[in-house]
């Protein structure tokens, strides 16, 4: 596999094949590194989806008030629990890329002690904008709902018109065109809401910006991103659907096997309920890493395609960081290093964008 010198650095932004291409390769680089760094919060979520599970199996299946009172509470909880472990997962996202751009820029190594190490360094920070994130990702939701619904309203009139004077087939097929182009729509305007804050994380912590400052700077690097960022979650989905599928198929035939109707959830034992809560949460730590990675190069790629960011880690690279003289920049820094810390320990040499 080859890899690029620092005189042979492309300078033509990448696409969304050449991201999640480049999202791979890394990923199988440093594949159990990776998976240590998204275990802690994907486990969160994993136990929050457990005892989410167990409560609402439990809440339609008791009668008493005291019961019941306890399992809708132990619901809530669980709730909490999965909201505070996606949100944990953005927090590290911002980590994630920190250490990706030291290793691109000073060949340092890729470890969880590092990401985590970054994350320590910022976290309420990381936390506040993680919800603000949070919250951004919802309402992108809703409005993107509202855009489907209205998409879909508009064919279903143009059917039902139809209806009165053509053929039933011709209806059908203008309704299943009109679905596909309304959900088509509904993702665009998500992705297009959605990726003016993608970068917040990855801003906060390459370029030690506060939180403020990180939204304002994520809504101006999110210029034309709305393609390979869809392109990147759909993949990302589809792997970790794919994944899911493939630890679902030998539970459910063991599940048959032993008398469980893998269709019935309401009939499901509880070591069967626990077991299903638990594969989705694993298949998502083996294709995590992939979406922290790609969020990651997406960033470096937006300041590449913006910034010539490229041309500054080179720079960077052979000479160093510019000493911080308090002049401000509408740019950020290669990687911003706190006062207080020494820099971290070259290891080797290496190329820019070493990533083959």
């Amino acid at each position: 596999m080859s890899t690029w010198s620092a005189s042979q650095l492309p300078l033509a932004p990448l696409g969304a094949g050449d991201l999640i291409d480049r999202a791979v390769r890394l990923y199988r680089r440093h594949l159990f590194v990776l998976i240590r760094t998204a275990a802690p919060p994907v486990i969160i979520v994993a136990a929050g989806w457990i005892v989410f599970s167990i409560s609402m199996r439990r809440v339609f299946g008791t009668s008493e008030n005291e019961d019941l009172l306890f399992y809708m509470l132990l619901w809530g909880l669980s709730v909490v629990i999965i909201l505070g472990g996606y949100l944990f997962i953005l927090v590290v996202m911002g980590g994630a890329t920190r250490t990706l751009v030291a290793h691109l820029l000073r060949n340092d190594a890729v470890t969880a002690g590092a990401t985590y190490r970054a994350v320590r360094s910022r976290f309420w920070g990381l936390l506040a904008a993680s919800l603000i994130v949070l919250g951004w990702i919802l309402a992108s939701s809703v409005a993107a709902f509202v855009g489907w619904e209205m998409a879909i309203f508009i064919f279903l009139l143009g059917s039902m018109a139809l209806a009165s004077f053509a053929p039933l087939w011709l209806p059908a097929i203008i309704g299943g065109i009109g679905f596909v182009v309304a959900t088509a729509f509904a993702l665009w305007v998500f992705f297009f809401i959605v990726g003016r804050v993608a970068y917040v994380p990855q801003v906060m912590l390459v370029e030690g910006k506060g939180v403020l400052e990180a939204l304002t700077r994520s809504f101006s690097l999110a210029r034309g991103n709305v393609r390979r960022l869809m392109a990147m979650t759909l993949f990302t989905t589809f792997a970790t659907n794919s994944a899911l599928m493939i630890l679902l198929i030998p539970l459910g035939w063991y599940g048959y096997l032993n008398g469980v109707d893998p269709l019935n959830s309401t009939q499901w034992p509880a070591w069967y309920a626990i077991a299903y809560s638990v594969l989705g949460p694993l298949s998502s730590i083996l294709l995590t890493p992939v979406w922290m990675l790609g969020l990651s190069l997406l960033y470096v790629d937006e300041r590449v395609r913006h910034e010539g960011y490229d041309i500054e880690l080179m720079a960077a690279r052979q000479l160093g960081e510019l000493p911080d003289i308090d002049v401000s920049s509408p740019l950020g820094t290669a990687l911003y290093t706190e006062r207080t810390q020494p820099p971290p320990a070259r290891r080797g040499t290496g190329s820019v964008l070493n990533l083959g």
